[in-house]
This record gives structure tokens, sequence and C-alpha cells, in this order.
């Protein structure tokens, strides 16, 4: 191990660029490598930053891993694995910016320990096995960085699944489309209650036309989001209950209490308007206004 250090070490301090240009053109020539998402002089700039703090960590802590002296390595691979977690990299993509340093420090370690077998034996081994740990360990950053981004990128579409609308004045609507689970009924009762925390909204109509099924825990989620929205003064209005929902509902014992549901969202915001003290009324065809005014004007002509 001694032996190992000491030359990957030498190799690090005294062949940098030449041990950078071949790595560099490793990874821009590995299989399966997508030209589009690299950019040269970026590459560089990162290989050249990796081998330095790896010398670093061999001259200080040799060949172990898990040392202290490679902590700003692993902080780097991890750092370099989120970030390209999150431009659309796969992971062999990523775990090649480790991978393609073998074939060069090998060729540079055979050159120089190929007189003494034994030493080139256990050299070799020894930073097979340094950057098969690296290699891992950007892997498992980057797996990490992509469950986070998936689960950022869930959250937001949430947020813009469950938009709150104003129908009219003091009436609220909100729409919503696909399954709701409880993660998403915690999303739809926070945005709806700030929303009638912030317009003073007396109504509001939960519209499931979108919502493929109603199950019991659907609609438990949705009980629960009625009886927040009273707590905050607000009444709230279910509409889009087909058929199908209704029987489902029916059968499976679910009581929705003095909750009003409607079949349409149409028939909802008249409930609501009605509420309110509003009527709806039909304009008569201005069409028709407009050719008889223009018969008067001709007949007092």
């Amino acid at each position: 191990m001694i032996t190992s250090a000491r030359e990957l070490n030498e190799i690090l301090s005294t062949q940098q660029q030449p041990l950078l240009e071949e790595w560099l053109d490793a990874q821009l020539g590995a299989r399966g490598m997508r030209s589009e998402l690299l950019n040269r002089q970026e590459l560089q700039e990162q290989a050249r930053r990796f081998l330095e703090v790896l010398r670093q960590a061999v001259a200080q802590g040799g060949v172990d891993t898990r040392g202290e002296a490679f902590t700003p390595v692993r902080q780097m691979l991890e750092e370099l694995s989120a970030n390209r977690a999150r431009q659309g990299y796969t992971p062999s993509e990523t775990a090649t910016f480790v991978f393609s340093l073998k074939h060069p420090l090998f060729v540079r370690l055979r050159t120089r320990l190929g007189n003494d077998t034994d030493s080139l034996v256990e050299a070799t081994w020894e930073v097979s096995n340094l950057l098969d740990r690296l290699g891992i360990l950007t892997i498992e950053a980057f797996q990490q960085g992509r469950e986070q981004l998936i689960i950022r990128q869930q959250e937001e579409m949430l947020e813009l699944s469950t938009p709150v609308i104003t129908l009219w004045a003091g009436v609220l609507a909100l729409p919503l489309i696909g399954t709701l689970d409880s993660s998403r009924t915690q999303v739809v009762m926070e945005n709806l209650l700030q929303r009638i925390v912030d317009t003073g909204a007396p109504l509001a109509i939960i519209d499931i036309t979108g919502v493929p099924t109603v199950d019991t825990l659907t609609a438990q989620h949705l009980l629960k989001t009625v009886a927040a929205a009273r707590l905050m003064g607000a009444d709230c209005i279910i509409s889009g209950i087909r058929p199908q929902i209704a029987q489902t509902i029916v059968h499976l014992g679910v009581e929705l209490g003095d909750v009003v549901t409607k079949a349409s969202l149409a028939d909802a915001f008249a409930v609501a308007l009605k509420r309110a003290g509003l009527s709806v009324q039909q304009i008569k065809d201005q069409g028709t206004q407009q050719q008889r005014r223009q018969k008067l004007a001709k007949a007092e002509e």
C-alpha cells in the first residue's frame, strides 16, 4: 500500500498535464457518452480540480478513501454527481468521470514499475480499488441527487395541479385532476385555506370532474378538506359527482353529511351565486335589437 500511494502521488504530481489530456480524451470518447452534454472546457476544469484534490488526499492519507484526507475528494464527487443528475446525465455517464481515469494511470504505473512485477501488481490493485470506491461514491451521490430532483419536481407538479381560482367575488373554485392521495390532499388543503384567508371568500367549490375514481380514502380526504375550510369560515360545495362516483360512494357507505354535491361545476356555481344573493339572467340577442333600431331609424326618415 505504501508503494502504490507513493507511485500514485508521484504520477499525480509530475505528470498532471499529460494525464489530464489523456483522461479527457478517454471521457469524451467513452462509448455511449453524449457529446451535447459535455463542454470540453468545463470538463477540463472539473478534471483538473479532481486530480489536484486527489493528489493532496493521496499525499496526506494514502489510498484510504474513508479517511479524513479524502473528505475534499468525496465532497467534490458528491457535488459533481448532484449537478449531473440535474443536467440529465445517466449514472453510467457520471461514473465514467472516475472509471475512465484507470487506463491512463495504469499505463503510467506500468512504465514506472514494469521491471518490478510484484510492485506493479500491488500498485495496480490498490489504485483500481481506490477508483472503484470513488466510482461507487459517484453513483450513490448521483442516485441521491436524482431522487431529490424527482421529489422537488413532484412537489412543483402538485402545486401546479391544484390551482385555486376566483370564479366570482366571494366564490372560489378548486378543480382537481388525477388521483387524490394523502400528500396531494395536504397541498390541496393548504392552497385552499391560504386563498380563503387571502380573499375572505365564504364559498368554495371543489370540482372532482377530473378525478377518475373515488374510494373511501379519497372521500375521506375530501371531507377533511371541507372540514378545514369550514373552520376557516368558508362553506364548500363538491361538484363533478358523476353517476359512477355516486354509486361508488353509496356502495362504500361513505357519509358526506350536509355537504352539498352537484353533478357539474355550472350547477355548483349557480348554487354559490344564489347563496351570495346573486342571479344570472339571459340577455336578449343584441343583433336583433340592433336590427330593430335600424328599422325604427329608417321609419322616422
